[in-house]
């Protein structure tokens, strides 16, 4: 049976990724930090590793026997990473170089690293395709850029076939509601006021975390080493026009939208151009509008999962 290890696999995207996995043998190593949940495993056959992926000794035990290393494990929110940037770079650069590591010397025959879009930065008008330049914004963009070349150098040096995907922004159920959909939706629910950053015109490309999963899956079975793959979005929206979808949806009104002072170095607009994933037979499969309808849903049925 093929063994998959999966890091940071209680998170958000992690955990989504487990559930779409069927026949295999599946192990999760996952630090449990605030957004990490084993409630979002629930149900799902998995042996579970309480643990760091800077962990060196730890991964020395847990990777080898594994045919595949899908590695979602990051700290991810972008306000956090400009109160303290420290944590990034240790969790998303030294860990993904401590689990390539490991991989190597274990000799996986496979490696997916998860990235993101905001990698390269903001961009006015048009898609950027897997040759853009990487202009990171944010210290958790650069520490998830730093993340990406780690991988490709571990490719380009060792072997090591581990391909990099690159996403936009997910949303979906069990998200831990710091990230916009989730903050809005929870928060319209209770009749909460919600912060919409400056004139609400960043644009964003939306993508349904269960298609995000099945670009990995394409990836890991198809990816060639080294290589990056863009998994675009269905939706490009401004946030003030998402705001609006979320008010409709939740039943509210503008009175409960607060306008705070935007984000420092906000990017202003990210878009991917996905045509190479593409052509390996990757489709996404749920309408915006049917995602977030179920979305809303979801958290209106599940009050008691998570508050902040």
């Amino acid at each position: 049976m093929t063994r998959i290890l999966v890091t940071g696999g209680a998170g958000f995207i992690g955990s989504h990724f487990v559930r779409s996995l069927h026949d295999v043998y599946v192990t999760v190593l996952d630090k449990l930090t605030y957004a990490g949940n084993r409630a979002n495993l629930d149900g799902v056959r998995h042996e579970f590793v309480h643990g760091d992926i800077c962990d060196a000794k730890l991964l020395e035990a847990v990777v080898p026997g594994h045919d595949l290393v899908v590695n979602f494990a990051a700290e991810s929110h972008v306000d956090r990473s400009i109160e303290g940037a420290a944590e990034f770079v240790r969790t998303n650069v030294l860990g993904t170089q401590t689990l390539l590591q490991a991989c190597l010397e274990a000799g996986v025959p496979k490696v997916v690293q998860v990235s993101t879009d905001e990698v390269y930065g903001s961009i006015d008008v048009g898609s950027w395709d897997e040759s853009a330049p990487l202009q990171p914004r944010s210290p958790y963009a650069a520490s998830k850029a730093g993340a990406d070349m780690i991988a490709r150098s571990y490719a380009i040096t060792h072997g090591l076939d581990v391909s990099i995907t690159r996403c936009g922004n997910n949303y979906g159920p069990r998200q831990f509601p710091e990230k916009l959909i989730p903050l809005f939706i929870t928060n319209l629910l209770r009749g909460r006021k919600v912060p919409l950053y400056g004139d609400g015109g960043n644009v964003r490309d939306w993508i349904h975390v269960e298609d995000h999963c099945a670009g990995i899956r394409l990836v890991a079975e198809r990816g060639s080493p080294g290589e990056v793959y863009h998994i675009a979005g269905t939706a490009e929206l401004t946030n003030k026009e998402l705001t609006a979808r979320l008010l409709e949806a939740c039943g509210r009104d503008w009175d409960l939208v607060a306008y705070v002072e935007d984000r420092k170095g906000h990017d202003r607009r990210y878009s991917l151009d996905d045509s190479k994933l593409r052509a390996l037979g990757y489709r996404a499969e749920i309408p915006f509008g049917q995602g977030l309808k179920d979305t809303v849903r979801w958290y209106a049925e599940h009050p008691d999962w998570c508050t902040v």
